[in-house]
């Protein structure tokens, strides 16, 4: 049965209420349908593995760009997708919020926020107009005629030199904005997770595989609500390409075709 997007948006809610889950990340239509074949219940995009894919830095994209590679990505699965929207493409709310309604508008199930302002000079938005743009996108999110998982994201630690007091400070605003989730990419240690999961009342979402602690159990053991893995599939997937490469180039041999997915395996979830 195919889902219609306000089905797929109902599942991703009913995924956020309780328990923990995995959200894989991928970058087109095609990883999606890899993805979805896995068994996830729920799908991200990566806002880096697209820009790769097209030999762009992070960031480079337009909104235009990311949004349509999104429902691209969502008209391609039977399975929620949450879009990763960067900062909003803008700084100012009404533009967050615009985004949001996009989003929507694109078959996504929920989308996050970054508080990033692009500026290495002043790479955060100071705290209120954070907030004000959390409160401008979660209006925006509920304005839609399905439901829309909307994540606010602190990315401070990775972002903007922030310790876990700036950190906890902005995830406990972004809170009282209205946001259904909270992000913080680069807890490092399962203690700081763990300081997240007790200093707030919404779930959270943990980015992993990029040589944090702990693994999933570990991590739903603390009460995080989500997992999700961010640009490290196309990470991983690029590693694989360079050393087939190094070895078809510097030895001429064909080894690495052997942990390939079958031609025909891969041909049939391309319908």
């Amino acid at each position: 049965m195919i889902l219609s997007t306000t089905e797929k948006a109902e599942q991703f809610e009913d995924l956020h209420r309780s328990g923990c889950f995995v959200m894989a990340n991928a970058w087109n239509p095609g990883s999606a349908r890899l993805l979805e074949s896995g068994g996830f219940a729920a799908l991200g995009t990566t806002s880096a593995g697209l820009a790769w894919m097209l030999g762009q830095k992070d960031g480079a994209t337009s909104r235009d760009l990311v949004l349509a590679n999104a429902s691209d990505i969502a008209t391609a699965v039977n399975i929620p997708v949450s879009g990763d929207l960067l900062n909003g493409f803008g700084a100012d709310p009404e533009t967050v919020a615009e985004t949001i309604r996009l989003a929507g508008e694109s078959g996504l199930a929920g989308g996050s926020i970054e508080d990033t302002t692009g500026d290495p000079e002043r790479p955060l938005f100071d705290r209120e107009l954070a907030k004000d743009r959390i409160v401008a996108a979660v209006e925006a999110a509920r304005s839609l005629d399905h439901p829309f998982v909307l994540c606010a994201r602190a990315d401070g630690l990775i972002g903007g030199d922030c310790d876990m007091d700036e950190i906890l400070t902005r995830l406990r605003l972004y809170e009282q904005a209205g946001a259904d989730l909270l992000y913080a990419p680069a807890l490092m240690k399962l203690v700081q997770v763990k300081s997240v999961v007790e200093s707030v009342q919404t779930p959270i979402n943990v980015l992993s595989g990029i040589g944090n602690e702990g693994n999933v159990a570990d991590l739903a053991a603390l009460g995080v609500r989500r997992v999700s893995v961010g640009s490290q599939l196309y990470s991983a997937v690029a590693g694989c390409l360079k050393s087939a490469a190094h070895e078809l180039h510097q030895c001429g041999t064909f080894g690495w075709a052997e942990a390939g997915v079958p031609f025909g395996d891969l041909n049939q979830l391309m319908r």
